[in-house]
């Protein structure tokens, strides 16, 4: 039985991580439902913003720099 390269199991990990990360985008926009949902134009620019945040943060850490984690709130 053939082992798993490094490059094997990065390629595996990063599209399924990915695809997950994408579908639970497309899981955030159906919060954009205004019939469903009560939101402020603030609540759009903070879930954005942390957004925005977290991918500069995760291409970092691709780049060899330092990412600071932190949680998302609303309030």
């Amino acid at each position: 039985m053939a082992t798993e390269t490094k490059r094997d199991r990065f390629v595996r990990l990063a599209e399924a991580r990915t695809n997950k990360i994408i579908e639970m985008m497309r899981l955030l926009g159906n919060c954009s439902s205004k019939a469903n949902y009560d939101y402020t134009d603030e609540d759009i620019k903070k879930i954005f913003a942390a957004l925005d945040k977290e991918l500069k943060n995760t291409k970092n850490r691709f780049l060899g720099l330092d990412a600071k984690e932190e949680k998302f709130t609303l309030n």
